[in-house]
């Protein structure tokens, strides 16, 4: 005998509901994407419209704003920043540069530039750059931070009538952080700075060695708020008048034999050039400025003023206090034998 029982139809929910829930979703993330892609550029050409109001021009040749699902990209086939703060027209140049943000993490961005840059500077200065690979990030929500990371840069200052003098190092490292723990009117930044494999002329001609050498900076720059304007007169001026000082924690440098470890204060005196005081130690110094010192650099620091304390490195020697006057370098009362230091403005 037949079964007529009727058999009861089976949902079929778990089949096509999940296959529209994933559909709903990425419809949803595809307009909230869409949504972030337009309030970027809107962003952008407000702040390049800023830019243009203080005097910088930022020119993005070919300029693209991808990167969907998860990220937004800029790219750009070169992009070329021009400045007339200087009073002279500063142009810089660079080849593709890329800046990338997570959908997630909005407040982190990402750039990458391609080698080379130039830059044009006033009084017929030109200044060729180039890197094997250069990488950056900014952070401006709390804690606002900055980090550069560059491998193999070169830069080579041209100036008319005087030869070429170039800078380079196997590797660059820079961060920049808002300084927690100072009172909020110090408006202090902290400053890190490290290279490998550096190679700097006039520190060549200061020690009269050409060994390759090493630096680790640690600093604190106070009324840092001066420099929202962009690094230029202007901002140099009013960090000036605001008494801003650059606090330096902690300086090592390395060349071949030589060590030097020191710290200080650095400013602005009113003639618009470096001044300050340092207190540094070191070893293994043969001349400093043309003067031979050799088996003298441990006597030398008594002299002239060097004072030790426990806080010196074993094995190195306190020197006189290097002090920065009018662009002039004392080595305690000696004035060394270097180059006067420009005005920056």
């Amino acid at each position: 005998m037949t079964d007529t029982t009727p058999t009861r139809r089976q949902s079929r929910f778990w089949l096509y509901g999940p296959v529209t829930l994933l559909a709903i979703m990425a419809a949803a993330w595809s307009g909230f994407w869409f949504y972030a892609h337009g309030r970027v550029v809107a962003e952008l050409d407000k702040a390049v419209a800023r830019e243009a109001e203080r005097g910088r021009t930022w020119t993005c040749n070919n300029r693209s704003v991808g990167g969907y699902p998860f990220r937004i990209e800029l790219r750009c086939d070169s992009l070329t920043l021009t400045s007339t703060r200087w009073g002279e027209a500063v142009r810089v140049e660079t080849g593709p540069a890329v800046a990338v943000g997570q959908i997630y993490s909005p407040g982190l961005v990402i750039v990458e530039a391609t080698s080379p840059a130039s830059v044009t500077l006033p009084e017929g200065r030109s200044l060729a750059l180039t890197w094997k690979q250069l990488d950056a990030s900014l952070a401006w929500r709390d804690p606002q931070r900055f980090a550069l990371v560059a491998a193999e840069p070169n830069a080579t200052l041209t100036t008319p009538g005087q030869a070429a003098e170039t800078w380079r190092a196997a590797t660059l490292e820079a961060h920049l952080r808002r300084n927690p723990d100072r009172p909020a009117t110090d408006q202090a930044a902290d400053i890190a700075l490290s290279a490998t494999g550096t190679v700097l002329p006039a520190i060549d001609a200061l020690l009269g060695t050409t060994d390759v050498g090493t630096i680790d900076l640690q600093a604190t720059l106070t009324q840092s708020e001066a420099f929202r304007k962009g690094f230029n007169p202007d901002a140099l001026e009013t960090w000036r008048n605001g008494n801003g000082v650059l606090d330096l924690t902690r300086l090592i440098a390395t060349k071949g034999a030589a060590r030097i470890e020191g710290s200080g204060q650095l400013l602005l005196d009113p003639t618009h050039r470096v001044g300050g005081d340092l207190q540094i130690a070191a070893a293994g110094i043969e001349q400093i400025g043309g003067i031979r010192i050799g088996n003298l650099l441990g006597g030398l620091g008594g002299l002239l003023g060097g004072r030790s304390n426990a806080s010196v490195t074993p094995g190195l020697t306190p020197l006189p206090p290097v002090s920065l006057r009018e662009g002039r370098v004392f080595l305690g009362p000696i004035r060394l034998p270097v180059k006067p230091l420009l005005p920056l403005y």
